[in-house]
């Protein structure tokens, strides 16, 4: 078997069979094909595209380049929820211990903020003391004892996507669906759940602009980790304006928390609530409005905070910090951004707040970059909402004065505003099985 011939016959048009996908993955991910081979090989993916089958192949090929887990020990319940990028989107801080607190079990692989999308490991390492990286005895244990852990990824989960996410990311074939869905979903079968519940957003300040496009990928997902095996569920959800109102680590662990107490911002508590209701429809088999009640009622009664206590502890986090947040260190510097004008605010580009708090000191621009948990942003005002000139509109936090002018145009760049009042934003569009 030759590569030559492969990437012909991907060229042409052909369908390539399993062998030939398992050769071509195993090959680059040993280093014995190479980069020019592999380039010639996605650019003919990304105008040829692949069937359904040839995706199902490649995303399991991709998954068994490294590290698998298995969560078999830990029974059917198992799941995993993923989002494909936002802003503002501490979601996974507040479904995990909802799901829980309910009896599924979360045993979860989550990666750093690159770029104006923040990372669940980075909002985690914000808590004095948490450890992200466990040995597998303590992980394995700790989702035993208490039915949840989060951690970093495994540096061997997927190797062959970490290479070919690289070499996309030069060629300009990042935009090709079956490439997207098999980086996202080989990921998650190595992670081992047997239930995957997939936060797909689109907008601003996601990957997918649009709800079709979003759309074609969810159902590309599911069907790919359907035929892969496992249950899976996919929510299309709004990401034209940031979700919530904290934007950064520390800032977006708070918020996390009062939501987990009953408070926090509408927009955040509904979409959590929908995601939580439907990680737990999939692991008890049951409809997602026969789980919202639970939901809401794990939130009530403080068990899903109690739960999210209990990981922090059980990772060596200090849980005075949760049960007090105020006890978080603060930024040097809080700068008020001010309206200039009366009106209605009706849209927030979320990827220029999203990079804005990047400026601050919130997130990295590569995988190297140090980042400051304190920084961020917090949105007082927001798409929808109206306001007049002098009034605050966002608040920024950090520890560089250089960068507040800086971030403060972005800000006020990333608005549009109108006399009249738009029609309310759709938070979720769709749910896909």
């Amino acid at each position: 078997m030759r590569m030559y011939d492969i990437i012909k016959k991907k060229r042409d048009g052909g369908e390539l069979t399993t062998e030939e996908i398992e050769f071509f993955v195993d090959g680059y991910t040993k280093g014995e094909i190479p980069d020019y081979q592999a380039s010639a090989m996605t650019m003919a993916v990304f105008f040829q595209g692949m069937t359904p089958r040839e995706t199902t192949d490649l995303t399991l090929a991709m998954a068994k380049s490294g590290d698998m887990l298995d969560l078999s020990v830990l029974g059917d319940k198992t799941v995993d929820k993923h989002s494909t990028g936002g802003v503002g989107d501490k979601v996974t801080l507040i479904v995990a211990p909802i799901a829980a607190a309910l009896g599924c079990t979360v045993a979860k692989m989550s990666g750093r903020g690159l770029g104006h999308t923040g990372g669940t490991v980075d909002k985690l390492e914000s808590i004095p003391g948490f450890k992200v990286e466990l040995p597998p005895e303590q992980f394995f244990g700790q989702v035993k004892d208490i039915g949840i852990s989060v951690i970093g990824q495994s540096a061997n989960l997927t190797p062959a996507d970490k290479k070919l996410y690289g070499l996309r990311d030069v060629t300009a074939t990042v935009e090709s669906l079956p490439l997207i869905a098999s980086s996202i979903i080989s990921k998650k079968l190595a992670g081992g759940s047997r239930h995957i519940v997939l936060d797909v957003t689109c907008g601003s300040g996601a990957f997918m602009k649009t709800p079709e496009a979003a759309e074609e990928l969810a159902k590309a997902m599911v069907e790919i980790g359907n035929m892969a095996g496992r249950k899976m569920t996919a929510v299309i959800t709004n990401m034209d304006t940031p979700l919530g109102i904290n934007i950064g680590n520390i800032l977006e662990v708070k918020e996390a928390v009062e939501v987990l107490k009953g408070a926090g911002p509408e927009d955040l508590k509904y979409v959590c609530v929908e995601i939580a209701s439907l990680m737990y429809a999939s692991c008890f088999d049951c409809s997602a409005d026969d789980a919202r009640p639970l939901v809401l009622d794990a939130i009530s009664s403080g068990n899903a905070f109690k739960k999210l206590c209990e990981m922090v502890e059980a990772q060596g986090g200090d849980v005075r910090y949760i049960e007090d947040t105020s006890l978080f260190e603060e930024s040097k510097y809080k700068y008020e951004v001010k309206s200039p004008k009366d009106g209605y605010i009706i849209s927030m580009n979320a990827e220029t707040v999203g990079i804005a708090s990047v400026v601050l000191g919130a997130g990295r621009e590569t995988l190297e970059d140090s980042i400051d948990y304190k920084a961020g942003i917090s949105l007082l005002k927001k798409t929808g909402d109206k306001v007049f000139a002098g009034d605050t509109i966002a608040v920024l936090y950090t520890d560089d004065d250089s960068k507040i002018t800086e971030a403060s145009d972005m800000i006020l760049g990333a608005l549009e505003f109108s006399q009249d009042k738009q029609k309310e934003e759709t938070l979720i569009y769709k749910v896909i099985k």
